[in-house]
């Protein structure tokens, strides 16, 4: 799903602009109202951030009616949740929270959450820090350890 501009400038172009050391071009990336209305939506992502040297993640997620995103904990990274359409539930240690269209949640890194959608299901836009990169390294030269 793409926004009123068409979709933006050529991949290859903005990966070269971004070598180069150039700003992207702010821009309308997805029409939200258009995904938290799409009828028998998949469950799982509708949309991602993928635009190259970004420092953000965010996603349009759909769950149908009673999923779940079970309870865990993410040590790492604080989350912003935007309900776009349903309703739903925000489980946490203090018990559950109801979620409908327009609230806004908070869920800080190291607290349990979970989100659960109601009966007409839900669909949300989270956005947080982007993860870094795994990066692989050679070992420790340990010929020299111990002297």
């Amino acid at each position: 799903m793409t926004g009123r501009d068409g979709g933006g400038p050529d991949p290859v172009v903005a990966a070269a602009a971004a070598a180069a050391g150039q700003a992207p071009a702010p821009r309308v990336l997805a029409d939200t109202a258009d995904l938290a209305a799409l009828a028998d939506a998949p469950s799982g992502a509708l949309w991602k951030l993928a635009e190259p040297g970004r420092q953000l993640d965010a996603n349009v997620v759909h769950l149908p009616p009673s999923a779940r995103v079970a309870p865990h904990t993410e040590p790492d990274l604080d989350v912003l949740l935007l309900v776009l359409s349903g309703a739903g539930t925000l489980l946490g240690t203090d018990g559950p929270r109801g979620l409908r269209v327009g609230e806004l949640a908070w869920l800080p890194r190291g607290a349990v959450r979970g989100v659960e959608a109601g009966p007409d299901g839900l669909t949300y836009l989270t956005a947080h820090r982007r993860r870094p990169g795994l990066s692989i390294r050679p070992p420790s030269d340990t010929r020299n350890a111990g002297g």
